[in-house]
């Protein structure tokens, strides 16, 4: 009995762990309540399915079939989102056949998800990107919309931009900017509220 209930604190504080991990490196999709519960539960669910089937044929094709009528109903919004479903339920069938096979997998998410983005703190530092931000990742980003009657230079040539109109014949420029570090809108902002030909900026902070 202490040895269940060993594996089970192990598989909520691991859940816990790479749930507070993506919310630490900018991931704020796995905020949600939604996600909070399936970070905590779905481990737990994988591992009572693994330990009940285990050893027994007749049960384990049962299980796979009442197992084929259940699907996520909600659209998943990234790559990483289904990556870390897919980690979460190897995580429960591992602890099932032997734990450090489990804990070493979430220490090994752990330090990934750190590492690539300190390797992108890094870039920055350089004026280069590790990897580009996307709107479709699933991460929550601070938005800046810039409308102009002249073309701005030191939005051009900033890195966040990622989307620039230009009505020809009618002077009328348009930049979108995203950030996932709200200082670097806000220090942009400060520059751009100096510009005299600047129409208009809106901010969308998350």
């Amino acid at each position: 009995m202490f040895e269940e209930i060993k594996i089970l604190l192990v598989l909520f504080i691991g859940g816990l762990a790479l749930r507070f991990t993506l919310t630490l490196t900018g991931q704020n999709w796995a905020k949600t309540y939604q996600q909070t519960v399936a970070f905590l539960i779905l481990p737990f669910i994988t591992y009572v399915i693994t330990k009940t089937i285990s050893g027994n044929i007749a049960l384990s094709l049962g299980m796979i079939g009442a197992m084929s009528i259940v699907r996520f109903r909600n659209p998943v919004k990234s790559p990483l989102e289904l990556i870390m479903f897919f980690a979460l339920i190897t995580i429960g069938i591992a602890a099932t056949v032997q734990m450090k096979w489990a804990i070493l997998l979430i220490l090994v998410i752990i330090v990934v998800l750190i590492g690539v983005k300190l390797l992108q703190i890094i870039s920055k530092q350089y004026n280069k990107s590790f990897y580009i931000t996307s709107f479709n990742e699933g991460a929550s980003l601070h938005l800046l919309e810039v409308h102009s009657s002249q073309k701005i230079e030191i939005i051009e040539q900033n890195q966040n931009l990622k989307n620039n109109i230009n009505l020809p014949g009618q002077n009328e420029f348009l930049y979108r900017l995203a950030f996932e570090n709200k200082k670097q809108l806000d220090a942009l902002k400060e520059q751009l509220e100096k510009i005299e030909n600047i129409k208009k900026i809106d901010i969308n902070y998350v």
